[in-house]
Parts: structure tokens; C-alpha cells; sequence
């Protein structure tokens, strides 16, 4: 277990906005009755940089950004089990580099979807409970990462349907896991999070053959020789409460807590050392009446800068290239005051989206001066 270094005092940003940039709500759709848990940019092809998908219910829908605030829906997929609801959706590769989306949610059922024939591609039954979060590895985006209620953390190759990896035991979580991220530059490590308050970063450097083993798998994907790793290389606790959503930035991580606040911390791994180490925590993003659980931020392409919602149906976004922090704008609309459940922000940052636990998405483009 990691300790909190002494001696190092974090920054508090201020929730005086600066009005760097400003926004406008520019569209809002009411896509149905069910809560709307997810909302997600496709950044893995610039073609589709203007599309982006929704999860809620039994239900999982891709739009397209057009010009002038407008969204146009291109295709929905209903799951058979209509008991099924989606928390969360990640965007994936066939080897043929056909755009794939990844759902999971209560029922641990994975779906990939071929978006190209709008077809389930494969079901990954593993999971012992829901899913909350599917993240795609950007160099190898036939792998998918997912957190589960069931403390485990399972590594997927969405081409051939093989489970390679499950991250679980006696150093793993000891509650629900309800965020994961793959480090950017890193191919072999990841970092999770969840219920029990820690965070930790995994390596698969070790049991990197299984990986390359998924790809030329020509067998029943049952009979895979799945490993089971026990141990992370670094487990922190810098939250006191439920970590539910955790990105690499750099080799820094950001992390938000039900405590109203977003962390941005540097892991500190001890050589020779697995599992050992500090944690310096640099900065710190309040985020007023923001104290309930499965509400993610989310960041530009380049990390830039970070938006996310309120339990009051409020946006904070956050320039993350400042210290101390500075908040860039605060976006309010007075019919919005449900929960945002996740924000969604364009490649370049220029249009912020926000999906509601009343079933809406907002739309919000910056003024261009």
C-alpha cells in the first residue's frame, strides 16, 4: 500500500470562473424514459470524430455532431433481454478495422456491436454481476478492459471473444470495481478503481504471450488458457470514499471521489519493490454537490481540459494545463436539473455533451469569438 507523501502541499483550484472560453447549449434531445449512464466521442478513427454513442436502459444509440448544434441519429440497437440496463460503452477495432462499440451494464453480459451491418459481433459472458466501465486499449483497440461489481477486472480481446487476463484475488478489490483506464503510452499497464477506496495500477508485462495467444486463437474461446493475476504493482489511497472514475494523465493519474472533488496525483512505484511506494497529491478540482457515486468526467483528445456534471444538472470544466487549477466555465441552463451521469467532450474540446438520469442529452458548443 502506498503512503501519502508529507511535506507536499496539493493546490485547491477556485470555482471563480475565468471565462477563458465560453459555451452555448446548442441542442437537447429527449431520447427516452430511462436514465442515460454513458456518453462517449469515437477517438480511435478521425473520421468518425464527430460521432459519438449513448448507453441507457436496454438501449444503446450512435449519433452524429453536425453543424449549428444539430445531432442526428444514425442507428440504435435494442438488447434482447429487455431487463438488461447499460452503464457504460467503449468504442473498439475489428482486425479489419471496422468501428465496433463495446456495452456492458446490470446484467455482466457483454455485447459488441458491428457497427458497419449493425449486427452483435460476440456476447463475453464471464462477469459474475454488472459491469460498470469497458475501456479500449488505443494502440491495440481489439482489447477491452472492463470493471465489475463482482471485484474483478477482466482483460477481452473483442475480436475473437476470448477472456485473456482477470485481475482479481488477494491483492485485488475487495469491493465493486467501477472504473479502469489503460495508460497511454505504456501498452502493459492500467489503473482501477472502485468501492473500497483504492486505486490500483496493474501490469500485464508478464503475461503478455497470453495477449498475443488471443489473436491466433482458432479453438472454442471457453477452452482459452485464461490467467488470473493476483497482485497489482501499486495500490494507493488517496480518497477516503468511492473512487468512481480514474484517468491516466501521463504518467499522473486523475481520480474522482465522492468527496466533491477531483485529484491529480503522481504514483510514486518503489524499484524492486511490487506494491510499494507514495502517492503525491499535486492538485485538487472541487466539484460542488457532486457526492453521489457513477458520475464520470471526461477530457478533450490532447487532455487539455476536463468537464463534468452535477447531481443538480450543473457542468464544471476544468483547464488541466494550470496550477493552480482554474476553472474555465461553469455551465448552467435552467431546465437542467437532473444528474449528469457523464460528460462527453469533442477531440478538440469544442462541443461538450452531457447524458441525464431523466433520459436527455445535452448539447453545449463553445462561442467562437
Amino acid at each position: 500500500m502506498s503512503k501519502i507523501s508529507v511535506g507536499t502541499e496539493s493546490v485547491v483550484g477556485s470555482l471563480t470562473p475565468s471565462n477563458k472560453k465560453s459555451y452555448k447549449l446548442t441542442n437537447r434531445i429527449q431520447e427516452g424514459k430511462k436514465p442515460l449512464y454513458a456518453v462517449l466521442f469515437n477517438f480511435l478513427d478521425s473520421r468518425f470524430f464527430n460521432v459519438f454513442v449513448t448507453a441507457g436502459g436496454n438501449r444503446i444509440t450512435l449519433y452524429n455532431c453536425l453543424e449549428d448544434g444539430a445531432i442526428s441519429a444514425l442507428q440504435s440497437y435494442a438488447d434482447e433481454d429487455k431487463d438488461e440496463s447499460f452503464y457504460t460503452v467503449s468504442w473498439a477495432c475489428g482486425d479489419n478495422g471496422n468501428p465496433l462499440v463495446v456495452a456492458g451494464g446490470v446484467k455482466g453480459i457483454i455485447r459488441v456491436i458491428d457497427v458497419s451491418n449493425e449486427l452483435i459481433h460476440k456476447s463475453l459472458v464471464g462477469h459474475g454481476d454488472s459491469v460498470n466501465e469497458i475501456r479500449t486499449q488505443f494502440m491495440k483497440p481489439q482489447l477491452v478492459i472492463t470493471a465489475s461489481k463482482d471485484e474483478s477486472v477482466r482483460l477481452w480481446n473483442v475480436e475473437t471473444g476470448i477472456c485473456i487476463l482477470i485481475f482479481a484475488g488477494a491483492g485485488g478489490h475487495r469491493y465493486e470495481v467501477l472504473s479502469v483506464d489503460f495508460h497511454p503510452t505504456d501498452i502493459y499497464r492500467f489503473v482501477s478503481c472502485g468501492m473500497d477506496t483504492t486505486i490500483k495500477i496493474w501490469s500485464m508485462k508478464e503475461f503478455w504471450t497470453y495477449v498475443e495467444k488471443s489473436f491466433t486463437w482458432t479453438d472454442d474461446p471457453s477452452k482459452f488458457p485464461t490467467k488470473f493475476v493476483q497482485f497489482p504493482v501499486f495500490t494507493a489511497s488517496v480518497h477516503t470514499n468511492y473512487v468512481d472514475c480514474n484517468r491516466w494523465f501521463g504518467d499522473y493519474i486523475l481520480s474522482k471521489s465522492v468527496d466533491n472533488e477531483i485529484l491529480l496525483w503522481e504514483p510514486r512505484l518503489k524499484e524492486n519493490s511490487p506494491g510499494e511506494g507514495t502517492s503525491d497529491v499535486l492538485l485538487k478540482y472541487p466539484i460542488p454537490m457532486c457526492d453521489i457515486w457513477f458520475i464520470k468526467f471526461s477530457c478533450d483528445f490532447h487532455l487539455t481540459s476536463l468537464a463534468i456534471g452535477n447531481q443538480e444538472g450543473k457542468i464544471y470544466v476544468w483547464d488541466l494545463r494550470s496550477s493552480p487549477p482554474v476553472l474555465i466555465t461553469k455551465l448552467s441552463h435552467n431546465q437542467s436539473k437532473c444528474v449528469i451521469r457523464q460528460t462527453a467532450m469533442s477531440a478538440n474540446g469544442s462541443t461538450i455533451l452531457a447524458c441525464c438520469e431523466d433520459g436527455t442529452i445535452w448539447r453545449w458548443d463553445v462561442i467562437t469569438k
